[in-house]
């Protein structure tokens, strides 16, 4: 009911501006990016200095990507653009997609849609590959805040821009395709693109209309290898003292497909020469079948045996040691004796890396894990723009609502095999299995457990805001306009989830396969891993049986689950409302000095939310209920200043109070864990924490810009200081006598980050002939952050961030070809804290005795770097083609635990070429 009021009153609002006689054409500008007309470029140049005009004339700190032309982002994907961006920093997910945007060191970022907050399902972000690039006109990556701004990001606010009608004088179709090559998968996919658009008279008016569709489909392959996290060998069956051995060595390949739906509708009305009228509708959608092949082979079952071993004594390090090889938990260190007396659970150890082994009589195992996903989005808005004279109205209301579904049916099969390992091969693992039995038909038996995870998610926000803005012309000196707005947000967030966990029929390699009432295909061959037997193929569960109703039904008859999939458990379960009222003041001024002009924003946003959460715990084997009901209010102020030098330079200098609220998953007050079939994978567990505040930064940034001609030169230092900021982290905790690591959010108390950004961007002007369509950009980022207080992690940065970044591109615009060859690297970051875990570790020998000490593991990336490339040729002014490729240079990821010898995973990042058309009439 609060949703359908919140519509009729907007349309009420609508209509009553309507019927006013005497209005503008033009919205009323929100202070900065938005200024600006939006205008269709055509190249790489104007799409270069495009973004250069909206760096120099936005009133925040702005840097932008703008489409080459229609359909034509300079990269595949909006991830990967941004990437090239001073400040911005990406990984690559498990389907190859670049994605996980930061921005100075931070994931907590605002998306807008045409300046609409967007999100995806129950999160408080926007994953941006989501929106396929092809679909964008420009993207604004604005990294200080003004109080127009909409709260939310304390890392920066991303604005997607979508095509309008009325940014084309003439009707326009556009047809695109595009065959993408994804090496590691050997095969061809498709991709395709339209746009149509017109504008007609009508009566006094004029109506613009334009609709965007593309689809695209991709084939993946991501094999990775990995050493798992180290034990001393101390622990049974071996009792070898003095070695640092992993738990487990294996791999696996993350396979599939997904596809890419997207549709977007814009409709524009001048409805009289004052008023304009709006509305824009969206839906991405995205699908996937994909699964993770796994092959492992753990070291610590009791018939395992250690035939051979080879020690790197020059890689050691002083480590507390459990009887079980494991470094001791917080229960560890607080052990006492019958007495009350300290009695830790721990010995001390030098342990050196175990270089090479041969272990005989393992408990091989391959896995499948069969995943399917739906994610749909919609969105829908209407508003109007609104101008008479100096004063100006733009009013918004929009309705979102995102989905998904996902399930995860996991089958363990396995045998006894040998195996040789090598822990460090160009810093990566390798293994052999002799004669390759995980490959060979005959002698599985069903290991572990199945495993079943199904849920669903629905995330639904209403957004209505109302904007004004009057001119001044002088009335008020150096005041030259008056911005004020209030917007209002009644967001939802409904997470449900069924996992059921049942051990195999008689224990561990107990079942044979063989007779079982199982398909003829229900082993498949995957796709292999180069580290392990030199890539050749293993059997495996077939997971598009594990995706069918009736596998499904069959694997649960024989492994003694009930039938059909399990009902969600209220225990995993959480629901969200919040309400979110927001109100701004600013003032835009304009000072002479000297001949000299400094202009700026000086406003304040004050901002109240009102958060109810339902989840549950478990008690005794007894679900309770937990409510949650939380009221934060806060201020955010802000002030900027611009002086124009008026000989092509500029500086500016800015400070914002910004503020980030928590995810609602880290919110739910329940708690929720689950035994593991696999006794090699840790009890895990998940619990939120309802009191944790919102993340506040006070944000402090200053440029110097100068402009000649096409090219531009840019320097910026920026530095943020944050309190109550959230990082989660596993823990061991104790539940009715069984071990869990469980992951809680936390406050840290406070956090830094601090860098410079330089970036220019150059066309050869001087240079004769076709010499002079080359140019070049570059930009390098310091980023220097730390986490300060008494947090575990104090004095360490924060999680994701490298130090350095850097991008370097060569450009060619002219005679109808145009091209890029960009290079974009990273210093090394950590991506995972895993103190929290048993891992054994180095100590430092004058703490081994600090009961309170856990020292801290952290997963770190080496350094890595991609080059891309794509050239295209205007066969016509109507038809082009181009070639494109990324990660050419076949870029890895690689990581080790906390000491650079210590390998863990080398993931193959694939290499995509494209070849794609693109006509226009």
């Amino acid at each position: 009911m609060r949703l359908r009021n919140s519509f009729l009153y907007s349309v009420s609002a609508l209509t009553l501006l309507g019927s006013a006689s005497a209005f503008a054409q033009e919205a009323a500008p929100a202070a900065g990016v938005e200024q600006l007309e939006e205008v269709v470029v055509t190249g790489i140049r104007q799409s270069l200095e495009r973004a250069a005009e909206i760096k120099r004339e936005s009133a925040q700190v702005v840097d932008s990507i703008v489409a080459e032309d229609i359909g034509k982002f300079p990269d595949a994907t909006t991830a990967a653009a941004l990437q090239r961006v001073p400040g911005v920093q990406v990984t690559v997910g498990a389907n190859n997609e670049v994605q996980g945007v930061l921005i100075r060191g931070l994931g907590d970022i605002l998306t807008t849609l045409d300046g609409r907050e967007i999100f995806s399902t129950t999160g408080r972000g926007f994953a941006v590959q989501d929106l396929p690039a092809e679909a964008l006109s420009r993207v604004d990556v604005i990294k200080s805040s003004t109080s127009n701004l909409i709260e939310g990001g304390i890392a920066g606010v991303t604005d997607l821009r979508l095509h309008k009608p009325f940014n084309f004088n003439e009707r326009t179709f556009v047809a695109t395709a595009r065959a993408n090559y994804p090496d590691n998968v050997d095969e061809v996919n498709p991709q395709f693109g339209f746009l149509a658009t017109d504008r007609w008279d009508v009566g006094n008016g004029e109506i613009g209309a334009l609709l965007n569709v593309t689809w695209y489909k991709n084939d993946f392959d991501r094999p990775i290898s990995f050493v798992a996290e180290r034990r001393s060998l101390v622990g049974a069956p071996h009792g070898e003292t003095g070695v640092l051995a992993p738990n487990t060595f294996g791999g696996l390949n993350d396979y599939g497909w997904y596809e890419r739906p997207q549709a977007n509708l814009a409709i524009q009305w001048q409805a009289t020469d004052n008023l304009e009228v709006y509305l824009d509708g969206l839906y991405a959608g995205y699908r996937d079948e994909q699964q993770s092949a796994f092959v492992a082979t753990p070291f610590f079952f009791a018939e395992t045996q250690l035939e051979s071993l080879e020690v790197d004594e020059s890689r050691c390090f002083l480590s507390r040691v459990t009887p079980g090889g494991f470094n001791p938990n917080l229960n560890d260190l607080g052990r006492k004796d019958a007495e009350g007396n300290p009695d830790p659970n721990f010995d001390t150890d030098t342990l050196c890396n175990m270089e090479s082994a041969r272990f005989s009589n393992v408990r091989g195992l391959t896995s499948t894990q069969a995943k399917k996903q739906d994610v749909d989005n919609y969105l829908g808005a209407i508003g109007f723009k609104w101008n008479n004279g100096p004063t100006s109205v733009k009013f918004d209301t929009a309705y979102q609502r995102s989905e998904r579904e996902f399930s995860n049916v996991i089958v363990d099969i396995g045998k006894h095999i040998t195996v040789d390992i090598d822990t460090d091969v160009n810093e990566g693992g390798m293994t052999w299995h002799p004669g390759n039995p995980l490959g060979t038909e005959g002698g599985w038996f069903l290991r572990n457990g199945l495993n079943q995870n199904f849920e669903e998610s629905t995330g639904e926000l209403w957004q209505t805001r109302l904007d004004f803005r009057h001119e001044l012309d002088g009335a008020f000196g150096f005041i030259r306009a008056v911005e004020a707005g209030v917007r209002y947000a009644d967001r939802s967030a409904l997470f449900e989830q069924a996992q059921l966990n049942v051990g195999a029929p008689g224990g561990d390699l107990a079942t044979s396969l063989d007779g079982l009432p199982l398909p003829a295909d229900f082993l498949v061959r995957s796709p292999g891993i180069d580290r392990i037997n030199n890539g050749a193929s293993v059997l495996l569960p077939n997971p598009d049986y594990l995706r069918s109703a009736a596998g499904r039904d069959v694997l649960r008859q024989i492994y003694g689950a009930p039938t059909g999939n399990p009902a969600f458990q209220p225990q995993r379960r959480f629901d969200a409302s919040e309400d979110t009222y927001a109100a701004y003041f600013q003032l835009d001024y304009s000072v002479p000095v000297g001949g000299l002009t400094i202009d700026g924003l000086i406003g304040a946003r004050p901002t109240r939310t009102e958060r109810h959460i339902e989840g549950a715990g478990v008690v005794n084997d007894v679900v309770v209920p937990r409510i949650a009901d939380t009221t934060d209010t806060e201020v955010l102020p802000n002030a900027s200043a611009r002086i124009d030098f008026n000989n092509g330079f500029q500086a500016r200098a800015s400070y914002a109070k910004t503020m980030r609220r928590p995810e609602f998953n880290a919110l739910n007050p329940g708690l929720n864990y689950i035994v593991a079939t696999n006794p090699s994978v840790i009890n895990s567990g998940n619990a939120g924490n309802p009191n944790l505040k919102s993340q506040i930064s006070d944000s402090y940034d200053a440029t110097l810009e100068y402009y000649f001609g096409p090219s531009m030169v840019s320097a910026a230092v920026y530095y943020r200081d944050l309190k109550d900021r959230v990082i989660t982290a596993p823990n061991t905790e104790t539940i009715d006598g069984i071990d869990y690591n469980i992951s809680r959010p936390r406050n840290v108390g406070a956090a830094t980050l601090q860098g410079i950004e330089v970036s220019g961007q150059t066309f050869f002007d001087f240079l004769p002939g076709v010499w002079s369509g080359f140019g070049a950009f570059a930009n390098y980022t310091y980023a220097d952050t730390e986490v300060k207080g008494d947090d575990v992690l104090a004095g360490f940065p924060l999680q994701g961030v490298s130090k350095d970044n850097f991008t370097v591109g060569l450009l060619y615009d002219k005679l109808g070809v145009s091209g890029r060859l960009v290079y974009t690297a990273r210093s090394r970051y950590y991506d995972a804290d895993m103190t929290g875990t048993n891992v054994a570790r180095p100590i430092e020998a004058d703490r081994v005795n600090d009961l309170e000490y856990i020292p801290t593991v952290l997963n770190y990336v080496r350094p890595g770097g991609r080059l891309d490339f794509s050239i295209g040729y205007d066969i016509t002014d109507a038809i082009r083609v181009d070639v494109g490729g990324s990660n050419i240079l076949r870029n890895r990821y690689k990581s080790y635990f906390d000491v650079d010898w210590l390998n863990r995973d080398f993931r193959y990042d694939d290499t995509i070429y494209t070849l794609g058309v693109r006509v226009r009439m």
